[in-house]
């Protein structure tokens, strides 16, 4: 999802900045692909792949492995990649505090979510940014808890909505909040009536399992191997969609598990039930906001987080309940 109120965002920094070559690495770097990045750039593939050879050629080593038509980044690549993204990010900095002394009228910020608070937290607070601060562009990535993190992590993105973080090396908590899972079901479903549920008695009937890439699941996991033996019977769908386990869970096809967040409106209008699970060790699932350590004097970002904190009661209320 992207907003683009200036579109000399496509590119955040001025031509001049980076010499051609290195540019059009950084395009071929972050689409994978020479033809997809001739596209963003508008520029002929063959006049990429010319700079790319003569970037190699300087400084005497590949920084692409090829394979055919399939690229990707040699170990050298990789050090160039996060020395230039570190470039652009610094001079991003620099445009954004001398435009701050004129009043925030133009910046660019990244926010890298998972899916859940993608369809109920954060569209609030985007509005609330676009209008306050028309200037600034946006750009937003939904991904799993993990890649979220990475994405903050490698100067992707600013600021990350995520669950159960397990690296933060180099990242800060701005705020989070410890949320109950819970069996998501319809209100027709047989352990509808229930008030709270282990997950072996959810285990009993159809259930959607998280895939790997969703924090949650190891959560389960780990609850699960308690037991001594998958009820007989388990019938599993895994899936790497909160909202397409919540819409087979409203559908009457399964049990899902999630906290309350990202399904507020079908709880509110009764097409889902969230019941709490009880099991004995069975963790919250750990909701965070989070951002780069040190990362200060980037008006645009600390704009947004200002708004974030300001609404943050009604944001812990959507958490709460």
């Amino acid at each position: 999802m992207t907003r683009t109120a200036n579109p000399a965002y496509a590119l955040p920094m001025p031509a001049s900045f980076l010499d051609i070559a290195y540019r059009y690495f950084l395009a071929v770097a972050e689409t994978g692909s020479v033809r997809e990045a001739a596209r963003r750039l508008n520029v002929a593939p063959s006049a990429i792949s010319r700079q790319l050879k003569l970037l190699e050629s300087e400084l005497a080593t590949a920084v692409l492995d090829r394979d055919g038509r399939n690229i990707s980044l040699s170990p050298a690549g990789e050090i160039l990649l996060q020395g230039l993204r570190a470039s652009r990010h610094s001079l991003e900095n620099i445009i954004e505090r001398l435009d701050a002394l004129n009043g925030l009228r133009q910046g660019h910020l990244r926010i890298a979510s998972v899916e859940s608070v993608s369809v109920s937290l954060l569209p609030e607070l985007l509005q609330t940014y676009a209008t306050t601060y028309p200037g600034i562009t946006f750009s937003v990535s939904v991904a799993g808890s993990e890649t979220v993190t990475e994405m903050v992590h490698d100067h992707r993105a600013e600021v990350g909505f995520t669950f159960n973080p397990k690296q933060l090396r180099n990242l800060e908590v701005v705020t989070g909040a410890a949320l109950k899972v819970c069996a998501v079901m319809s209100p027709d479903h047989a352990l509808a009536k229930a008030k709270t549920l282990t997950l072996g008695q959810c285990m009993e009937h159809a259930v959607a399992w998280p895939s790997n890439d969703i924090s949650l699941r190891a959560i389960l996991e780990h609850t699960l191997r308690r037991r001594t033996k998958m009820p007989h019977g388990a019938r599993v769908m895994e899936c790497n969609s909160l909202r397409l386990m919540a819409t087979m869970a409203r559908l009457n096809q399964c049990i899902a598990f999630q906290p309350p967040i990202g399904i507020e409106t079908d709880l509110r209008q009764g097409t889902l039930v969230a019941i709490p699970l009880t099991d004995k060790g069975l963790a919250r699932d750990e909701f965070a906001v989070i951002k780069r350590r040190g990362l200060r004097n980037r008006p645009a970002v600390d704009a947004f987080l200002d708004i974030m904190t300001a609404q943050l009661p009604k944001m812990n209320a959507v958490l709460k309940k």
